[in-house]
């Protein structure tokens, strides 16, 4: 494989990775904020669309690139800035875009195959699950923990009692202020 092969294999696959974090948070919206259940043929079309408007934006930054190098050809002067390109910068340009069209040609073969937008909704969907047995692993350690099975009990006592008496005490003690205070004024007892 050659340097422009390995550009565009990378490419894909960081392109890939985006389509799959994108289709997983559509799932995650889905699912859990709208109640749908999991059908992976229903995602199959936002996959595809996401396939597609990566290879969209592959295509344009292609696009750009052919105008850049057009645009440099013939000028060698000192440039004036990162993007400012002149001659000697158009092999790079036009080999920049072979790997951009690269890409985006693979992200329109993998949308139009379907066992490959199948296999995306399902690495997306693993994924997905892995976020929610993640929090749900988190939230059960925190609200399930008890002393005897927290290793770190005893070491961190002084730190938490130092908490209680500085912040969860008096924020308690403000609160019951604020109540009697609104009580007694709704009482019509209020002191001037």
């Amino acid at each position: 494989m050659g340097k422009t092969a390995d550009a565009i294999a990378e490419g894909v696959a960081i392109a890939t990775a985006a389509a799959r974090l994108t289709v997983r948070n559509h799932i995650l919206v889905e699912t859990i904020a709208h109640g749908a259940p999991f059908d992976p043929d229903a995602f199959a079309p936002f996959a595809h669309d996401t396939l597609i408007a990566l290879a969209d934006e592959q295509q344009q930054a292609g696009d750009l690139a052919r105008r850049q190098a057009k645009k440099a050809w013939g000028r060698f002067s000192d440039p004036d800035g990162t993007h400012d390109y002149r001659d000697r910068d158009t092999r790079n340009l036009r080999k920049r875009r072979r790997q951009y069209v690269g890409v985006a040609k693979e992200l329109r073969r993998r949308a139009e195959d379907p066992e490959a937008v199948r296999e995306l909704v399902e690495h997306a969907r693993d994924a997905a699950w892995g976020d929610v047995e993640a929090n749900l692993q988190r939230r059960l350690t925190v609200e399930g923990m008890r002393p005897d099975l927290d290793p770190d009990y005893e070491r961190m006592r002084a730190a938490r009692m130092q908490s209680l008496r500085l912040v969860d005490l008096p924020r308690l003690a403000a609160h019951r202020r604020h109540v009697t205070a609104a009580a007694a004024e709704a009482a019509g007892d209020a002191p001037d």
